[in-house]
């Protein structure tokens, strides 16, 4: 019985959610991802699964929310989901005015009155399924908190399993709904919270 009570503060210091890290208004991330065509086509092994590079990919932007998993059948490949803001979605003005949640490796924001053109939110935020690359990035990813601003480099990728299983990122930040996340091969992750 003892062990549970030495076991109990750490798993909640584990599993409790690190604090949301604040800002005062202003853009934190005012530029686009940019996304070109891949250095490379080459599919290459990555655990059980080859990846395929679809686009060279690099973002800066604010994390609007982050989610883990571990039980579905996706979490095999991808244990974190990011939402990530940039432009409009980047200042806190917009973000403090919406509801932002994340379940079921979908990212979804609602509000009472729109802080920003609805399309300018949808084309400036994005839920992106994060593979680290090595453990090193993998400890980067697992500093990442809400609010944080990150920098991300890598590749969007199509994931294919030995059972026929496919995963492919979407190409565009101009969609929404079943099928836009990025699915992002991250060969490097950096935490450039400005301090205040």
């Amino acid at each position: 019985m003892k062990v549970w009570w030495i076991l109990l503060p750490v798993a909640l210091w584990w599993l409790w959610p690190a604090a949301e890290r604040t800002h005062p208004p202003g853009q934190l991330a005012p530029e686009a991802p940019l996304q070109t065509p891949p250095s490379s086509t080459a599919a290459f092994p990555h655990g059980d699964f080859q990846l395929t590079p679809l686009a060279d990919f690099d973002i800066t932007a604010r994390v609007l929310a982050r989610e883990n998993y571990y039980f579905d059948s996706e979490s095999e490949l991808v244990k974190t989901d990011l939402a990530l803001g940039w432009g409009v979605m980047s200042d806190s003005q917009v973000i403090d005015a919406l509801e932002i949640s994340q379940s079921g490796r979908w990212y979804r924001w609602r509000t009472e009155q729109l802080p920003a053109p609805r399309r300018q939110i949808e084309t400036s935020s994005a839920n992106m399924h994060i593979i680290p690359a090595n453990d090193w990035v993998a400890d980067d990813l697992a500093d990442v908190r809400t609010g944080d601003v990150v920098e991300i480099r890598g590749h969007l990728v199509r994931a294919d399993g030995s059972n026929g299983w496919r995963w492919v990122s979407s190409l565009t930040r101009n969609d929404t709904g079943d099928g836009a996340c990025e699915l992002v091969y991250a060969r490097e992750l950096r935490i450039v919270t400005p301090k205040h």
